[in-house]
């Protein structure tokens, strides 16, 4: 078996002049990165292998959670940055199998159109995944897989969707 994370980075700013790429997180998002961080310990979902964008606010994301995230490789990837789907596969398929938790920290739209794609649909668990997949919202996907390479369209399960607001209930 195979488990997928994604996690979305945490609320950015938007401060003039800064590119796109450098955007810092925002007050709001150094809140909720944390709380994240805390959830994904409490919940035992430690990767072995995280996948990061290499834009600011996902770097300083990973750098709010990694303390919860147990022993792991880290690797960040430029590809992934405002990637589409296709090649947020392309990065997934390439992980070792040796990998049994995969955690990937990047951006919306992609993040939300891999999770969709992966999984089974609606009408099952995958259903909080039709609505928005909001910053630092976490989606945990798991395949009947041994490895990565296999990683197909509708063959995941939900696990668990989680957004901050949530948190809040």
């Amino acid at each position: 078996m195979k488990r997928l994370i994604l996690l979305r980075h945490a609320k950015s700013d938007y401060p003039d002049g800064v590119s796109d790429h450098e955007r810092p997180l925002a007050p709001r998002g150094q809140r909720d990165a944390p709380r994240m961080g805390r959830e994904i310990a409490r919940r035992g979902l430690q990767p072995g292998h995280v996948i990061a964008s290499t834009a600011r606010r996902t770097r300083e994301t990973l750098a709010l959670i990694e303390g919860s995230l147990g022993p792991h490789t880290l690797h960040f990837e430029r590809a992934i940055y405002e990637a589409p789907p296709e090649t947020i596969l392309r990065v997934i398929r390439a992980v070792a199998p040796e990998v049994q938790t995969l955690l990937i920290v990047g951006h919306n739209p992609g993040l939300e159109q891999v999770a969709a794609f992966l999984t089974r649909g609606a009408g099952t668990a995958a259903d909080p995944l039709s609505g928005k997949f909001p910053t630092a919202a976490l989606a945990v996907l798991d395949f009947e897989l041994d490895d990565w390479a296999g990683i197909a369209g509708h063959q995941a399960t939900l696990a668990l969707f989680l957004s901050p607001k949530m948190l809040d209930r």
